[in-house]
């Protein structure tokens, strides 16, 4: 049989960027931009879904997060807050057995399989006609006329690459795409807010697995011994599985390519000293234990954007309304302001707070909404709202409303109008 031998002699096209135009690019392929991209392609609108990373979900699955937050109102018995592609997401993930639930922080918290979310992303956005993905494709600059943005440049291994579209939505986690474009950004001023290397162990004896305050009180006492920076954290078993999902790490994570390259493989050093202390110290649940993945470093909060609305802590402690609300959650503070731990404020029962659709926008321009960790909160505040549960809320209001501002500004949509698309996320309690 013949085997394949002929080659031909090909030379780089320098007739410039291969050129694509759509009506809404979303920039970050993560649980909040995965969101928006379903939202958009289902109202009919051209999108294109961009990541740097090669795979879609961003750090829902490359990070290895493990558990949907911020999905459930608290109290005993908390109903669902956050619906849209969540209620698709838990039932089609419930029915493959990748899921489980806990009760912590006064409220429900999902564990999920990574490998089956990851999966999951990958079969809706292929189910969608309308959603281009581009994976592996980097942001090199922003085209502005006026106050409106008008094209991405992207850089992909194939070359460069000119996305125009009408509407955008900063779903990066970093405001990468407000920060290209030259726009007001906000960064904490008092310090870094840390990441978690995160990982997946295997081998766990799940009959001798330690409780959390178990494993908190040891690590606060023997952290020190074991090179460890952060003295709180958890383990949490996968019922039936033999494996944990481990957060017991702190990192800063620059914003910059060089010292985040250090740090994340510093990140991996650290999972490693994790699972040496749990051996040593819980070896019934741990001698047999071994790191079945290594997460991406875990990114919690860096930069946003400079919103037409900061959403402060004071209204999220008092439950502030906004007539332009778009989502509601009770998450607690959760605030990793310090390398040796994180603050935590647990709300009550009845405690709802609110995030408003200026906090998503920018006063610079008229066509860009941010979704995810990138909208404007300060700090603690921002802690409440970056989870799982908000950023698939703030996913779908960002598409409604590029989708109700078409070729105008996203500052003078019918909010009402806006509101009613959004009124599971904002009403229901069943």
């Amino acid at each position: 049989m013949p085997i394949m031998t002929a080659t031909r002699t090909v030379r780089r096209d320098a007739a410039g960027p291969r050129r694509l135009a759509v009506d809404i690019a979303v920039l970050g392929a993560g649980i909040a931009g995965v969101s928006a991209a379903l939202e958009a392609a289902r109202l009919g609108r051209k999108v294109a879904l961009i990541d740097a990373a090669p795979s879609l979900g961003g750090q829902s699955v490359a990070a290895l997060i493990g558990t949907f937050c911020g999905l459930y109102a608290n109290g005993p018995d908390p109903y669902q807050v956050t619906h849209g592609i969540a209620d698709e997401i838990l039932a089609d993930l419930a029915a493959e057995g990748a899921t489980s639930d806990r009760f912590g922080r006064n409220t429900r918290i999902v564990m999920y399989d990574e490998v089956a979310l990851g999966r999951w992303i990958e079969r809706k956005v292929l189910a969608e006609s309308n959603i281009q993905p581009l994976l592996g494709a980097m942001l090199l600059g922003v085209e502005r006329d006026g106050r409106r943005i008008t094209a991405l440049r992207l850089a992909t291994r194939f070359g460069e690459l000119a996305l125009s579209a009408a509407g955008f939505i900063d779903a990066s986690g970093d405001a990468a795409l407000a920060w290209q474009a030259g726009l007001a950004c906000r960064e904490p001023a008092d310090g870094p807010v840390y990441g978690t290397q995160m990982f997946v162990i295997e081998g766990l004896d799940e009959a001798a697995a330690p409780t959390r305050e178990q494993v908190e009180a040891r690590q606060g006492e023997a952290a020190g011994r074991y090179g460890l920076t952060r003295r709180d954290g958890f383990v949490f078993a996968f019922p039936g599985k033999g494996r944990a999902l481990v957060n017991m790490t702190h990192h800063e994570t620059p914003l910059d390519a060089v010292a985040m390259s250090r740090t994340a493989l510093a990140g991996r050093r650290e999972a490693d000293k994790v699972l040496a202390f749990l051996k040593a110290e819980f070896p019934d649940a741990f001698a047999d234990a071994a790191i079945r993945t290594y997460g991406l470093l875990g990114v919690r909060q860096t930069r946003w954007i400079a919103g037409r609305h900061q959403l402060t802590i004071d209204e999220v402690r008092g439950e502030q309304t906004f007539a332009d609300a778009i989502l509601r959650c009770s998450w607690p503070v959760e605030l990793h302001d310090r390398a040796e731990g994180a603050y935590w404020e647990v709300f009550g029962d009845d405690h709802l707070h609110y995030v408003p659709l200026r906090s998503l926008t920018h006063d610079e321009t008229d066509n860009l909404i941010a979704a995810g960790r990138c909208i404007d909160a300060d700090v603690a505040a921002l802690s409440t709202v970056r989870v799982m549960g908000p950023c698939i809320a703030m996913g779908a209001a960002a598409a409604h409303a590029l989708d109700l501002a078409g070729a105008g500004s996203v500052h003078q949509i019918d909010v009402a109008a806006l509101q009613r698309r959004l009124a599971d996320n904002l009403q229901r309690t069943d």
